[in-house]
């Protein structure tokens, strides 16, 4: 058994990552470091630009550990408890979706590729 919605919605997890990490390098993250940009915390501790940086891209290799998850489940039949990680993983998505779309007033687009994560992740839950 080949699911294909888990399948894409790994590839589009990889992809969402892969987005937030150099968008959000270039745009975000580079200038908010950069020496002439910086202020308070940022201005005085290298250990804290550090973690900034660190914390914005361990998002994206939480999410790449879903997709190598989404991907397993794509390529066999769900068993175990298979069930209730694709759950947890589809709503982390919902609820990420719905916070993007909030927070962003609908102006940053990752909550379209969140619901699609969210929506693909579940799926396989609906069918017998």
């Amino acid at each position: 058994m080949f699911s294909i919605p888990l399948a894409v919605a790994a590839v589009l997890t990889v992809f969402i990552g892969l987005v937030h990490s150099v968008l959000g390098e270039r745009k975000l993250i580079g200038p908010l470091v950069a020496p002439e940009r910086r202020q308070g915390i940022l201005a005085k501790s290298s250990f804290s630009r550090g973690v900034l940086r660190f914390a914005w891209h361990i998002t994206t290799l939480a999410w790449w550990g879903f997709a190598v998850i989404l991907a397993a489940f794509s390529m066999s039949p769900l068993a175990g408890h298979d069930r209730l990680v694709l759950a947890v993983i589809a709503g982390m998505f919902l609820l990420s979706g719905v916070m993007t779309l909030i927070a962003g007033r609908g102006r940053h687009l990752a909550w379209i590729v969140f619901f699609a994560i969210a929506g693909l992740s579940a799926m396989p839950l609906f069918q017998v």
